[in-house]
């Protein structure tokens, strides 16, 4: 089905009050919202709604909104193409390795290894197939995190093509939440899941940050992997503490190693504590405990 992005820029204030006016008034029927930094030095950022059915009576309904919170925005429109991302393969992008796992596309199966978790990636625009020092990086620090403990419910915050939740759904055998921002990518990490038989074991929803009931339903998590951008994961440290279990382990990447003090002071700040810190390529996968 195609979506049409209806989207307007404002001010880090406006944009949190628009979400919020947003959130409550298309509650009933779903539709995806989503905040956007565009620029922090100027404050913009964008909002974003992603509608499907009559758009008209939507943008109206988005009008009328802005209008009740004495604002006015020009809303501009975007439509979406109706892809089968699923369909864009890896071809020409060699199989990767990382720990016991193995990252493929539909053309390598024949190169699994007897012991290997194979994970098979199709999702050509998803970002995160493996290739990445910040993907291969999180498969590595997870298969430790998991077998050193065992972890019972796991979120994965940002899942693009769903290759680290469904990596956790294998090796231990539990329900993950899997979100993103993204409805493109919800929709790549849902097939992906049913590709390498766990569908039944993630759950996949579009929800920017923790602005979802679904998390409510789910809380607390005892494990945590979140492979998105250093700024974002330092705002949300506050919102990571209360969503996982005393205890528990969070995993994050997306990290320069610049910007690798930075963020583990952010959750120091939120009584974590660091574990461990891999390096690849000239980014780092963090291991922190609540």
């Amino acid at each position: 089905m195609t979506q049409t992005r209806l989207h307007f820029t404002t001010g880090k204030i406006e944009a949190e009050r628009i979400f919020a006016a947003l959130e409550l008034a298309f509650e009933d029927e779903g539709l995806p919202i989503a905040v956007l930094e565009v620029d922090e030095d100027q404050d913009i950022h964008e909002v974003s709604l992603y509608a499907d059915g009559d758009v008209d009576a939507i943008e109206a309904r988005v009008k009328d909104i802005l209008a009740g919170l004495a604002l006015s925005k020009p809303v501009e429109r975007e439509v979406l193409p109706d892809i089968d991302w699923v369909a864009r393969s890896l071809e020409g992008l060699k199989p990767v390795r990382a720990g016991r796992f193995f990252v493929h596309g539909a053309h390598d199966r024949r190169k699994r290894h007897s012991g290997e978790l194979a994970i098979e990636i199709e999702a050509g625009l998803a970002f995160g197939t493996g290739h990445h020092g910040t993907t291969s990086g999180c498969l590595e620090m997870l298969e430790k995190v998991v077998r050193r403990e065992h972890p019972r419910n796991a979120l994965d915050l940002g899942t693009g093509s769903a290759v680290l939740a469904i990596a956790v759904a294998k090796l231990a055998h539990i329900p993950v939440l899997a979100t993103d921002i993204d409805p493109v990518a919800v929709r790549v990490a849902a097939a992906n899941a049913r590709l390498n038989h766990v569908k039944a074991l993630i759950e996949t929803v579009t929800a920017p940050g923790f602005h979802h009931p679904i998390f409510g339903k789910r809380t607390p998590f005892d494990l945590i992997v979140a492979n998105i951008l250093a700024r974002p994961l330092m705002r949300l440290a506050p919102q990571m503490a209360g969503h996982i279990a005393l205890g528990g382990s969070i995993v994050l990447s997306g990290i320069l190693e610049r910007q690798r003090d930075a963020v583990i002071s952010a959750y120091v700040g939120q009584n974590f504590r660091h574990v461990r810190t891999l390096h690849r390529e000239g980014w780092v996968t963090i291991h922190l405990k609540r």
